[in-house]
């Protein structure tokens, strides 16, 4: 039981000296996340502000893409399990997507 105590306060030490706490979370505060699992983008839609960048992660052992449905952004390569892409929205509006691969799988991002 010491020993826990001992790692859980060398633990905070080193967080501390980097500035941070042991639950600070290294996401930027102006990123969102899609996960790509069984088949589907979760969350299918979601609204974020002006300069936000979202991050798709495919979990699925599928590959998938995230692909523009109007070139509202740039689209991304096959992800295979693990990959990520992102994309940045600058411009208000709505911006709907799909897998190319997989055109039954669709989400939209809406940008207040």
């Amino acid at each position: 039981m010491q020993r826990l105590f001992v790692i859980a306060a060398l633990l905070s030490a080193a967080c501390a000296a980097q500035g941070a706490s042991p639950t600070t979370s290294t996401q930027p505060a102006n990123t969102y996340q899609v996960a790509v699992t069984m088949f589907k983008f979760q969350p299918a839609k979601l609204q974020i502000p002006a300069g936000a960048t979202v991050t798709w992660t495919n979990h699925d052992e599928e590959p998938h893409t995230v692909t523009s449905a109007g070139d509202g952004f740039k689209s991304s390569p096959a992800l295979d399990t693990g990959d990520h892409y992102s994309a940045v929205f600058t411009r208000p509006g709505t911006y709907a997507y799909y897998c190319s691969v997989h055109p039954q799988m669709t989400g939209t991002i809406v940008v207040r």
